[in-house]
């Protein structure tokens, strides 16, 4: 769980670097996309996928609108 001063920090950190937080979503979106392009020979397909999963339930916990899929 994070702390009054966590979300307010997390909450200047989304306006400073992005704008706003549907910004910061279609970023992540981004790299959700990018990540499961990668080659496979760096990461397993797996590893690659659990990244991207883990990514995107990072926004949906956080509120934000569900990246897509």
């Amino acid at each position: 769980m994070l702390t009054p001063d966590q979300i307010e920090n997390l909450n200047e950190w989304i306006k400073e670097a992005y704008g706003s937080p549907k910004e910061l979503t279609k970023q992540l979106d981004n790299l959700v996309f990018m990540l499961l392009f990668l080659e496979e020979e760096v990461f397993t397909k797996r590893e690659v996928q659990s990244a991207a999963e883990l990514l995107k339930g990072f926004g949906v916990v956080l509120g934000w609108e569900c990246l897509s899929t």
